[in-house]
């Protein structure tokens, strides 16, 4: 159990603090004091309920002490934590030493290197594995300073960063302990020249994928954006489908070249018209259009969808060669684009509607990807909530924020049916508001949510009867389409004759009411 105890600088007040454990047997295994937000953090053995009840009142009675809470994790375990992973995660063998040339640690990929475990390897000197360097007299040298040398380890050449290592000593003094290598080998070195040479292999990293089913999406993406040809995002409201065309924009070789937007269902056809493709002027005050401002760039029509039929047909000329005409004017123009259009309908039973061109539908899609619901990756739910924490944090100008473990679990198993978008307002809400630095379920605004029943997704008004009378007619018309007679109908369901006609009569379902 860990102890944050929150307290005013006064000289004596740890000292009393630990009085307190003292006069309660209670063990301390580890103290953190930070001197600069005025905290004590103590690590004790988990406590019974009802000593909790009896030590918490007796900490906040100190004179100083501001707050008593229990906390996840000491800032030295964090610290720890946070040092040990980026060790152990390195993608490159990282060995240190002591001031007489022995080893003194290593990371795991290291240890593969030298082909021993860590304990066959601490202690012996490091010139056992390593050639091509003198460490002794580097060690003994007077002024120690960071070098990178050609080494070599098993017949294979390395490029090591050798770093001093220094700890503070007395009368601010330092202290020099020994030396850190960081190996890099030649295909290391190769790819990280790449990705140098290529910087747009990061251009999708603000996208979380966590997830496998996300993965996925980034990989397809990625191949697509270094083609030039139409992108088709579909996709729920809220997935974030702008984010990913931008993310393909990015990594595309028009990335240095502009990225406009439209939202076809935000205008009435002829002012979306006049955006797409401008406006021809006498006065010489002709406008330019989205297509005429993003010439060698990418244009990105969201809710494609929502296009009126007028629109459809210019945008097919578009594709086909890059050419249209202001409005009012005769002169053709000729640009060069990209197109990536997203919705969130399906664009496929609209074309079998007749409401979507079909010559259209085939021009855009040529590439196509999905973006799968967040209920689908909730992998990727917590990783997204920590990164809207953070953005709110810095935002509002505060110190880091979490989320409790209740809270967590109640995150991964909502819905959301509102998707990134609702997750992103609705963290930035509760970290705006929370007094402390910890998120609860309680301070999630959510719909009719319940612990023991979960949420509502609608507002629902009326009584059982009536929302079973409504998922009844929803369900007949939905079969009557397939089943059109009666008897048909009642076999489906394994009802009577009569009940099922009375059932279609009560609802008004015939072949009148429903399309067939």
């Amino acid at each position: 159990m860990r102890i944050q105890i929150t307290c005013q600088d006064r000289v004596g007040i740890a000292q009393e603090v630990l009085a307190i454990l003292v006069d309660r047997e209670i063990n301390l295994k580890g103290i953190d004091a930070i001197t600069e937000s005025g905290e004590i953090y103590v690590h004790i053995p988990d406590l019974e309920f009802s000593q909790l009840q009896d030590f918490m009142p007796q900490l906040r009675l100190v004179e100083g002490v501001v707050d008593v809470k229990t906390t996840t994790h000491m800032p030295s375990e964090r610290e720890h934590n946070l040092l040990e992973t980026i060790v152990r995660t390195l993608p490159d063998p990282l060995i240190s030493i002591d001031t007489r040339a022995n080893v003194y640690g290593l990371n795991e990929l290291a240890e593969q290197k030298l082909g021993h475990q860590e304990t066959e390897v601490i202690g012996q000197p490091i010139s056992h594995f390593i050639k091509g360097f003198n460490f002794s007299k580097y060690l003994d040298s007077g002024e120690i300073l960071p070098h990178t040398r050609k080494l070599r380890l098993h017949d294979e050449d390395y490029v090591a960063d050798i770093l001093p290592i220094y700890v503070p000593g007395e009368e601010g003094k330092e202290v020099f302990t020994g030396a850190l290598l960081m190996l890099k080998s030649e295909a290391r070195l190769g790819q990280q020249i790449s990705a140098f040479k290529h910087p747009k292999g990061n251009d999708f990293v603000g996208v979380q994928a966590s997830s496998s089913q996300m993965r996925k999406v980034i990989r397809e993406a990625r191949r697509m954006a270094g083609l030039d040809s139409a992108i088709l995002i579909q996709g729920e409201t809220g997935t974030g489908k702008e984010l990913l065309a931008r993310c393909c924009h990015n990594a595309s070789d028009r990335s240095e070249n502009p990225f406009m937007v439209l939202n076809c269902a935000a205008l009435p056809d002829d002012a979306a018209e006049t955006e797409l493709f401008g406006k021809y002027s006498n006065d010489g005050q002709s406008r330019k259009g989205l297509f005429d401002l993003a010439d060698g760039g990418s244009v990105f029509l969201d809710e494609v969808a929502e296009m009126s039929p007028k629109l459809q047909t210019k945008l097919i000329r578009v594709l086909q060669d890059g050419s249209f005409r202001r409005i009012d004017d005769e002169n053709e123009i000729k640009v060069n684009v990209r197109i990536i259009c997203a919705t969130n309908k399906d664009l496929l039973e609209l074309v079998q509607k007749g409401e979507f061109r079909e010559d259209l539908y085939y021009r855009l899609n040529v590439l196509g990807v999905t973006l799968p619901a967040l209920r689908d990756r909730r992998a990727d739910i917590i990783p997204l909530a920590e990164t809207f924490l953070n953005k709110s944090a810095k935002l509002n100008h505060r110190g880091e924020m979490f989320i409790d473990e209740e809270c967590r679990d109640f995150l991964q198993h909502y819905p959301w049916p509102g998707n990134v978008r609702q997750l992103e307002n609705v963290i930035l809400r509760a970290a705006s508001l929370v007094e402390g630095d910890t998120i609860s379920i309680e301070h999630l605004q959510l719909p009719n949510f319940t612990r023991e029943h979960g949420y509502l997704e609608q507002e629902f008004d009326g009584t059982l009867e009536d929302a079973v009378k409504g998922f009844e007619a929803d369900l007949l018309r939905k079969l009557y389409p397939a089943y059109p007679s009666t008897r048909q109908l009642a076999k489906k369901l394994s009802l009577s004759h009569t009940a099922i006609a009375n059932k279609l009569r009560e609802y008004n379902i015939n072949k009148k009411t429903v399309k067939i």
